[in-house]
């Protein structure tokens, strides 16, 4: 066969290849395209079958499905979170800033010249100077009425309330309570938002709870966080005889929110923010409140007469906890944690006349569960001179029910009154029953020492020196702190002795 005719068969064959070729990849494509789309139908049908399913189990129980005869424990998806919009835009209008003036000394050199050429080298340059701190405030009245903490205001010269609309207006100290670390302030104006009292007795842990103030000059800040703990005891407030029950929330505090206000889910008022526990000096995650339960006692107390009525039970006492089981659990039979070891019992206090003996241990309070100190302190805390009280008393292998007459300070039942003075707090101090090894030396019956002595007391003023120990107040007898605690005059006089055994009289002319 020619080479022609060869050649031209060989390009038709190869022509008809190339035409089966292409429809293979046609019939091919199309075969593909089928299953893609096939494929992805069944892909987005998924894919909107799953949003459907999540769609229809929103706020409802579901089950884990399975081919397998496996039975799942149904779960509940909860999105009802407490809604706390109500509390912030209602509180947060009854939150102020307050703004305390006080006078401080001012910073003191000294000047070498002076020390090259001889001169006594001393402090010059001095003298007083203004500063000026923040707080927080909450509005109790329509009147004008606001309670802080003590703290924020103490030693003021002059209080700045700066309100959530942007008014100012001077306040004025109604009265002020160290042991509680409260204040009752003033202000004049009228119709004001503000915040009435809840129950921190009915909170509950886990419970939300906002955090209201004026933090690092911010203003209306608010903060939420749960209730962690109730009765809390720090040992925080500097004062004789403090009474500490704190709320323990986590809720963001810092300096300035002092005094602010820790509101429920409902805008009602349950503590004032007053302490944070921490090592930088800023929140780190656990802020303190003053309960409701204190905060409404003082604040009605210091409206009504100027003085915080404080409720003495006349005993000295001890929480009962692993520890003191450990420790006294065998020589005084207590063999079971809760309850208030009775140390002690004043003679012509409160308790003895009930019937209280040392050795009880009260279980507990007009039927509050005493827990520990703390829960003890509160409820004593709620308490006036006069009030009668209910304890169930475990005294050996019984249990019996007993009821006292609560006193003031000074053993009375009768209330005190504006004239009546907190002599501890007039003072201006700490203070230490002097101790028998002491006494002995100096060759006294007894007395207070003087530990610390703060600014602005009759202490300070009298230029009285720490280590000084009180023997005597307007010649009356001093031997102990609680004796200390039992006066109410007016001060004029302090009698004692220095450690050096160098006694010294002071006249406190006002």
């Amino acid at each position: 066969m020619p080479i022609e005719n060869i050649a031209a068969k060989l390009l038709d064959f190869l022509s008809m290849k190339r035409v089966f070729f292409y429809l293979g990849i046609v019939l091919l494509s199309a075969a593909t395209g089928a299953a893609t789309v096939g494929v992805a139908s069944n892909y987005f049908g998924d894919l909107k079958e799953l949003a459907a399913d999540r769609h229809n189990i929103s706020n409802t129980s579901f089950a884990a499905r399975s081919n397998s005869d496996t039975v799942f424990a149904s779960q509940t998806i909860n999105t009802d979170y407490p809604d706390l919009t109500y509390a912030a835009e209602h509180a947060v209008k009854a939150v102020v800033n307050i703004e305390a003036i006080t006078e401080v000394a001012s910073r003191q050199y000294a000047d070498p010249l002076l020390e090259f050429f001889g001169f006594p080298q001393g402090s010059y340059g001095g003298g007083m100077r203004e500063a000026r701190t923040g707080g927080s405030g909450v509005i109790i009245s329509e009147d004008g009425y606001i309670v802080t903490n003590n703290h924020v205001v103490e030693n003021a010269k002059k209080l700045r309330v700066k309100l959530h609309d942007g008014r100012a207006f001077d306040g004025v100290v109604i009265g002020t309570d160290p042991t509680t670390d409260v204040a009752l302030i003033k202000i004049e104006a009228e119709e004001l938002p503000m915040l009435t009292f809840g129950s921190s007795d009915e909170l509950r842990l886990g419970e939300w709870v906002l955090a209201i103030g004026y933090p690092m000059e911010l203003q209306s800040t608010i903060t939420a966080g749960i209730v962690s703990a109730k009765a809390r005891q720090l040992g925080a407030l500097n004062t004789p005889n403090g009474i500490e029950s704190f709320i323990q929330t986590d809720a963001a505090v810092n300096p300035g929110n002092s005094g602010g206000a820790l509101v429920n889910t409902r805008g009602e008022l349950v503590g004032i923010n007053t302490i944070i526990k921490t090592s930088t000096g800023s929140y780190v995650g656990y802020s303190f409140a003053v309960p409701e339960t204190i905060v409404r006692k003082v604040v009605i107390d210091l409206k009504e007469s100027g003085v915080v009525q404080r409720a003495v039970l006349g005993i000295s006492f001890r929480a009962v906890d692993q520890t003191f089981i450990d420790e006294m659990g065998e020589s005084t039979g207590v063999e079971s944690i809760g309850g208030i070891y009775v140390a002690s019992v004043s003679e012509d206090g409160a308790a003895s006349e009930a019937g209280i003996r040392k050795g009880d241990v009260i279980l507990k309070m007009n039927g509050h569960t005493l827990t520990d100190a703390a829960v003890f302190l509160e409820q004593m805390g709620q308490q006036r001179p006069g009030d009668k009280v209910t304890f169930e008393v475990r005294r050996g292998d019984k249990t019996i029910n007993l009821t006292a007459t609560l006193r003031n300070k000074a053993g009375r039942t009768e209330l005190l009154t504006r004239d009546d003075v907190d002599v501890t707090a007039a003072l201006g101090g700490k203070f230490a029953t002097a101790s028998a090894k002491l006494c002995d030396q100096l060759d006294i019956r007894g007395g207070v020492q003087v530990t610390h002595i703060n600014r602005g007391g009759l202490l300070e003023r009298a230029r009285v020196k720490e280590g000084f120990i009180i023997t005597h107040i307007n010649d009356k007898v001093v031997l102990s702190v609680e004796e200390l605690d039992r006066l109410t005059e007016k001060i004029s006089s302090i009698d004692g002795i220095y450690p050096n055994g160098r006694a010294s009289s002071y006249m406190i002319v006002e």
